[in-house]
Parts: C-alpha cells; sequence; structure tokens
C-alpha cells in the first residue's frame, strides 16, 4: 500500500535539512549569540538598514513606557494609514494595521472598528512584553503601512504578501512568496492558513504553491492562478537581502520584505532562526544549496560571483 509519509532516513537522502542540523550545523557555527539583538529587535534592525541605504517602512513614533500611550491620537492624527507592531515580536504576533481613523474610531483593512481604549490597551499589551520574545517589556513602533504593489492585487486578500528569504555565508539559497487568506485572516503567515508560493531565484518568478501542507495552484479566495507572477524588482530585492546580510554579519538568516507600490522592496525584518517550511514551498530541500555555498572559499562570495552562485543554486534539485 502506499505511504503517506516518509521515513527519516528518505527525507535525509532527498536533502531536507532538518531542525536539529539546521541549529547544529549552521545557526550555531554562523550566528554569534551577542549579534542576536541586531535582528531580535526590529529597532536595531531598521538602524542598519538605514545606515547601509537599504528601504525600510518610515517610522512615525516609538513608545516605550506606558506614560507615553496618551500621546498616540495625537501623534497619528494627520496620519490615515499605519501599522502597529511590537519591536520585539516574532510571527506576526501583536501586529495591528490601521487602515483609516475617524476620531476615536480605529478602522482595520477588514473593516473591524476599533475604539481607542482599545488601542490604548493594546499598546499597553506591547509594552509590557505580551508579545515579545521572552517575554520581557518592548517597545511599541509605529510606522507607515505597505501598499501592495499592483503586481500581487490579485493573490491579496485582507491584508499584505511578503517575501522570505533564506541567505547562508551572504548568497540567498532559497525563497518563497507568502499570500494571505481570509483562513489566515489576512496575516502571511504559513501556520495560520496563508499560501506558500516557491520562488525561482533566478527570475523572481513564482512557480508552485501549497496551503496547510497541500498543494494548491490557485488562490482559495480569488482563484488567481499561484505560479507564473512575477515578482518586481527582484535582483533588488536581492540585492538587499544581501546588503542586509553582510551589515547583520550574521551567517545563516531570513529576510522578509513586503513589495510597495512606491518604494518596491522594504525590509520588514531579518531572523536568525528562519523556519524550515519553505522546503515544503520549494518542493526541494535546502541542504544541498547550503552545502554547495559553503563549499566555496570567501572570495567566491563576493561581487559579481554572487550572482553566478546564485544562478547555480537556483537550478540545483530541480
Amino acid at each position: 500500500m502506499p505511504r503517506w509519509f516518509a521515513w527519516p532516513s528518505e527525507l535525509k537522502d532527498s536533502g531536507i535539512l532538518g531542525i536539529n542540523r539546521r541549529n547544529l550545523s549552521y545557526i550555531l557555527e554562523s550566528n554569534p549569540r551577542r549579534l542576536y539583538p541586531r535582528v531580535d529587535n526590529k529597532l536595531i534592525t531598521k538602524s542598519i538598514c538605514e545606515a547601509n541605504d537599504i528601504p525600510v517602512p518610515e517610522t512615525y513614533g516609538v513608545f516605550d513606557k506606558h506614560g507615553e500611550v496618551g500621546r498616540f491620537p495625537e501623534l497619528v492624527r494627520e496620519i490615515t494609514d499605519f501599522v502597529i507592531k511590537p519591536a520585539c515580536g516574532a510571527a506576526g504576533r501583536g501586529v495591528m494595521v490601521i487602515a483609516e481613523h475617524v476620531g476615536d474610531i480605529y478602522i482595520s483593512p477588514s473593516g473591524r472598528g476599533l475604539r481607542w481604549n482599545e488601542v490604548r490597551y493594546h499598546l499597553s499589551t506591547i509594552i509590557s512584553g505580551l508579545h515579545s520574545l521572552g517575554g520581557k517589556m518592548d517597545t511599541v513602533i509605529v510606522e507607515r503601512r505597505i501598499v501592495t504593489h499592483p503586481a500581487l492585487d490579485s493573490v491579496s486578500v485582507g491584508g499584505t504578501p511578503d517575501v522570505r528569504v533564506i541567505l547562508y555565508r551572504g548568497i540567498p539559497v532559497m525563497a518563497m512568496l507568502r499570500l494571505p487568506t481570509h483562513a489566515s485572516g489576512g496575516r502571511a503567515n504559513l501556520h495560520q492558513g496563508a499560501i506558500a508560493a516557491a520562488i525561482d531565484l533566478s527570475s523572481g518568478q513564482t512557480y508552485g504553491g501549497v496551503c496547510s501542507n497541500r498543494i494548491v495552484d490557485e488562490h482559495p479566495d480569488t482563484h488567481q492562478p499561484i505560479a507564473g507572477i512575477e515578482l518586481p524588482n527582484w535582483r533588488h530585492l536581492l540585492d538587499s537581502a544581501m546588503k542586509l546580510s553582510d551589515a547583520l554579519e550574521m551567517g545563516y538568516i531570513g529576510v522578509d520584505f513586503v513589495i510597495d507600490a512606491q518604494k518596491g522592496p522594504v525590509v520588514l525584518e531579518a531572523n536568525a532562526r528562519p523556519g524550515l517550511a519553505i522546503q515544503v514551498a520549494n518542493r526541494v530541500g535546502i541542504w544541498p544549496r547550503l552545502e554547495r555555498v559553503r563549499s566555496n572559499p570567501d572570495h567566491l562570495l563576493k561581487g559579481d560571483a554572487r550572482w553566478r552562485l546564485i544562478d547555480e543554486v537556483a537550478n540545483m534539485g530541480l
């Protein structure tokens, strides 16, 4: 009878990277613990991006004390739409998107109205560390809301798609486009029902999709095809990812981008412990690609040699 599972040895032989090998062979080896604040705190990541001319969403304001929360309505009085997020949050926890506001009513993209006391409570929970890594006191970031690029409008539902790129030794080795759905509540979170579409590193074109660990060919809400999406400014996005990897001085990271209608690719955050679901989206293991990069001396990981290696890695296992 056909099996619905694979033995660990079969996954290893097919190049699938497991969490233990990821942690021991790549994260511990390549990411010094002292540098983790550079990616765990979004304010620090943004400052590094700005110092290296890497686009990030504009910051409107920052709050790190409960006594400052009362200034929030004045801060956003002339701002139509914006995003509230914790500086040290993870997996999208604590992010609140406001599409418009009238007086003390703040309206989400789904049309839900929130009163000022609800927004104030949310700001307080962020500062108290409810959404932060380790539950430590945190900082509220109020920043510009990204307007989705028209190329992604047909596969955007209630939220903003994002792009995850995994880099090793400064070389992009795998990428995916994460698409929000009604099931995911407008979040580009795979564990909540978003779609992951593999991206060809050479061309920036999607070529497949999975949702809840099942292969899908079209968006379940818009019924638009997942494959064949051309991501705008793809080489610029990869170049920004490599510049950030160099600036962070961390060898194994994930970088998340959104593609803004005006600014193009902008960095949302970086991650020193990127997940492994990207292999499901690409339907190929990442381990052979990592080892191909590992086999190169440092001088072949700079300049134009990077782009030749990216093209080479992109064709592995396909």
